[in-house]
């Protein structure tokens, strides 16, 4: 079976949506208006998403192989090569993140007020480092990548975050930072026994389950501080908090996702008899991740905070979908994935609209403005049911599917799950019945402007993700399909 290939302007595709948003960020420093820096870095995100989009129709989702591929030797005495390539579970994170920068820019516009400059270089910079950690297939090169978003990320919570934003840079940089370190040890391992950085060769060798113990436990650190997994949380609801709008959706939306796909990418693949052995513990976080996000949510007032500790929840899933080690519970930890990026992008973008009108994300203060809201309030409940998973919208079928793989895995670890579903429904319907009605002692909101053009094209296409992916999956699913089976079956035998 032949793999497509795709070129623009005669340069492999995937190489183009690298490095395209790094030249937009050389092109941006010659750039001295603040109105023209907006719409430069608005019109480059676009072009780079447009050219993302045709990956979707050219991509074969009848093969596991991996497609668009490009491989040079990059530094030949190591046997390191600049290889790239997508399968079907790269290939939607690659278009969620193409597809939300150009989001996050808009939800910028008025929000960010200084050092514009700056803070567009580090958009464009942190796109170019996210594409490539899903197109790496050599794995120094995938470590480049992982490392180069570190950097800019952090300068966005340190320069443009909340009061508290150097706590919160330096915990996240310090906790990313540790975990890099056990990647890269593992990385090295794997290079002296198989004499390559090559993440296809990796795959399929006779490792001692002595190694590969070791070695899942060093991915094992890495990907749940990016997750981030139970116990290894505790940075998130800090660089949320503090973050700028568009470092929130960032965050949420695609920083995550490298976690639970170095999880798929690394550990299943890579160490199939460790995973074996030690997916039941991880089962056991994942619950526990789902429970204690759901009631950490449920206890807050902070709306930043809420949505963040949902986090834990939803990411908690799709941890739950990998190591049940089905085909469904795997397809169903990336729409998981998928659909986090999409719902829990959107609602920072809502808590940040509150923000700039009011100046405070207590839920207190924020109660009752749907009364002089009511194009907004429409979006946000939409979102909101999307988050507790809502049949109909794009959460419930990744959802869904997980239960049902986890079910076929282990009866009474779905059963344990039961309580997280229940919270998410708490405390999002208490969300969106504060925010929409308030209460008796609503506050005075005077000359509250509802939503502009600006945040309603944002929010447009968030909301048509979420109905598109819930009322017709099959797209997506589809292009899955015939990659987990071969993940699958490189782990062990297959179950449904």
């Amino acid at each position: 079976m032949t793999t497509p290939s795709f070129t623009f302007l005669g340069l492999p595709i995937l190489s183009v949506l690298i490095f395209s948003p790094l030249v937009a960020a050389a092109g941006a420093m010659l750039i001295g208006s603040e109105r023209l820096l907006r719409g430069w870095a608005l019109l480059c995100t676009t072009v780079v998403a447009a050219l993302s989009l045709p990956l979707w129709w050219r991509f074969n989702p009848e093969t596991a192989d991996f497609q668009f591929r490009e491989q040079v030797a990059w530094i030949p005495f190591l046997k390191i090569d600049y290889a790239l390539g997508v399968d079907g579970i790269s290939l939607l994170l690659v278009l969620l993140t193409t597809l939300i920068l150009p989001l996050c820019v808009l939800a910028s516009w008025t929000y960010i007020k200084t050092r514009i400059k700056e803070f567009f270089i580090c958009l464009l910079v942190m796109e170019s480092a996210m594409i490539g950690v899903f197109c790496a297939r050599d794995a120094i090169l995938f470590f480049v990548f992982w490392e180069a978003m570190l950097i800019p990320m952090a300068v966005l919570i340190g320069v443009w975050g909340g009061p508290r934003r150097l706590y919160a840079s330096l915990k996240f940089f310090i906790y990313t930072m540790a975990g890099s370190v056990f990647l890269l040890v593992a990385l090295i391992a794997l290079r002296l026994k198989t004499g390559s950085f090559d993440l296809g060769g990796m795959v399929g060798q006779q490792f001692s389950p002595v190694f590969q113990f070791w070695v899942f436990a060093a991915f094992f650190l890495s990907f749940a501080i990016k997750v981030p997994m139970f116990p290894f949380h505790t940075w998130l609801p800090a660089a949320h908090v503090e973050a700028p709008t568009a470092g929130s959706v960032i965050l949420a939306s695609v920083l995550l996702k490298m976690g639970t796909y170095g999880f798929l990418r690394f550990c299943l693949p890579i160490t199939p008899q460790a995973t074996l052995a030690l997916a039941p513990w991880m089962l056991v976080l994942s619950v526990i991740g789902i429970l204690y996000g759901g009631l950490t949510a449920l206890a807050q007032n902070d709306l930043k905070k809420l949505v963040a500790y949902s986090s834990v929840g939803h990411m908690g899933f799709a941890t739950l979908g990998i190591f049940s080690l089905t085909t469904q519970g795997v397809e169903g930890a990336v729409l998981v994935m998928i659909n986090h990026g999409v719902t829990t992008g959107a609602l920072f973008i809502c808590v940040g609209v509150l923000y700039e009108r009011l100046h405070t994300r207590e839920l207190s203060a924020v109660a009752g403005v749907g009364k002089l809201m009511p194009v907004f309030t429409g979006f946000f409940g939409v979102f909101c049911l999307s988050s507790l998973a809502f049949p109909g919208t794009n959460s419930f079928i990744g959802e869904f599917l997980v239960l049902a793989g986890s079910f076929a895995h282990s009866k009474w670890i779905t059963i344990c799950v039961v309580p997280g579903v229940v919270l998410a429904a708490a405390y999002m319907l208490r969300v969106l019945q504060r925010v929409a009605f308030g209460g008796t002692s609503n506050p005075v909101h005077e000359g509250l402007q509802d939503l502009g053009w600006r945040e309603v094209i944002t929010l447009t296409p968030l909301l048509v993700a979420v109905l598109w992916i819930g009322l017709h999956p099959q797209p997506v699913v589809g292009v899955l399909h015939a990659t987990v089976r071969n993940l699958l079956l490189q782990v062990g035998p297959l179950v449904p």
